[in-house]
């Protein structure tokens, strides 16, 4: 079980370390004016300031919050329910490719929890790769990370 505070100070210093990482990042591409304006981590350096100061606040209030608890056992299920598919989802790109890893997490977190019938989720299974391709590979003209299978197959 998961207390308010735990979960506020936590979240604060999650976002606190990703505005970190914007400000050296962006420090590293320059936030110094050129003779052409601003440079290119400029606006990323403003972003990350104004996220860190955000998070030492919520940081602050956080600390200050109840221990109530918030998360419970059947919700720490649940989450991982969403969470480790997630994960599964991102660490199989690499091997299979953005398509069929996407068809695949739609398909478990349909069918598997049972939101959905199998047909209705093995359908929208097959359509969101097709999306994504229409819309990445065709229209935007990304490529997604096709993985160590398709390289295999000569795609």
């Amino acid at each position: 079980m998961i207390s308010r505070r735990t979960l506020e100070v936590s979240t604060a210093a999650l976002t606190g370390s990703f505005g970190l990482v914007v400000l050296v990042s962006s420090i590293d591409n320059g936030i110094d004016l050129s003779t052409e304006g601003v440079d290119a981590g400029t606006f990323p350096f403003l972003t990350g300031v104004i996220i860190v100061l955000g998070s030492l606040y919520n940081l602050g209030r956080g600390a200050l919050a109840g221990v109530t608890v918030v998360v419970s056992r059947s919700d720490l299920r649940r989450l991982a329910a969403l969470f480790v598919p997630a994960a599964m989802f991102v660490g199989v790109i690499p091997l299979i490719g953005m398509y069929l890893a996407s068809a695949f997490y739609t398909f478990a977190v349909l069918a598997l929890p049972k939101h959905q019938s199998l047909l209705r989720s093995l359908v929208i299974a097959i359509i969101t790769p097709l999306v994504l391709y229409v819309v990445f590979e065709r229209l935007f003209q990304v490529t997604l990370p096709s993985g160590a299978l398709a390289a295999a197959l000569g795609f």
